[in-house]
């Protein structure tokens, strides 16, 4: 029950336009990762750097 509320107020303190289950669902994957919990609530669009993936290593490419 504390955590809905307070995941209700950060909701509201941030102005989000996602419903609680959408909140409480971020901060359930995101847990453990170092970054503050608005950037982790903000949806900025980002997508993953082509260049940063090309340097990922395949295991299966034979």
């Amino acid at each position: 029950m504390a955590t809905y509320v307070l995941i209700a107020i950060v909701k509201k303190e941030l102005q989000l336009d996602a419903s609680l289950y959408t909140c409480l669902q971020i901060l359930s994957v995101s847990v453990f990762e170092k970054i503050q919990i608005s950037c982790a609530l903000q949806a900025d669009g980002s997508q993953i750097d082509p260049l940063a993936a090309a340097n990922q290593l395949n295991l299966f490419d034979f």
